[in-house]
């Protein structure tokens, strides 16, 4: 029987390209969190890491960072009896990072960057939050791709 462990010498498989992106994701989520919570731009945030992200990681806070207006004019327009100031930060966010993926990544299809959304939902936010992000995505993209 072969032994699956991996010893001190092996190497260690390299992640997916998936993976990697969907890291990159939660990273930009959580840097985005947290430039909120304090009060502090963005790419503040960015600079106070000890160790610096990847280039998709800071694409992604970046890019969130110079069209946030944008993106939180296109949640408002699909949003129903909802405000923007009462959807969890969280939720905001998420959508913000798919909005931002779906105007500017065209080799990313719809349904990845809608399913990553949904998935970072499902894991950092509310039990309604999957099905919400889900449903203004699904309403929003086909005006980002078209």
């Amino acid at each position: 029987m072969p032994d699956d462990k991996v010893g001190a010498g092996a190497r260690r498989p390299r992640p997916r390209r998936d993976d990697e992106r969907s890291e990159a994701r939660e990273r930009a989520l959580t840097i985005l969190y947290e430039a909120h919570s304090k009060r502090i731009a963005p790419s503040e945030a960015l600079a106070a890491l000890v160790i610096g992200p990847d280039a998709f990681t800071s694409r992604l806070v970046l890019g969130v960072d110079a069209e946030f207006e944008r993106f939180d004019a296109l949640i408002r327009e699909h949003s129903k009896n909802w405000s923007l100031e009462r959807m969890p930060v969280l939720d905001v966010t998420i959508l913000r990072i798919a909005l931002f993926e779906l105007s500017s990544e065209a080799d990313t299809p719809t349904a990845v960057i809608i399913n990553e959304a949904v998935e970072l939902a499902k894991r950092f936010s509310t039990d309604d939050s999957g099905k919400f992000v889900n449903g203004m995505l699904s309403a929003i993209a086909p005006q980002l791709r078209t």
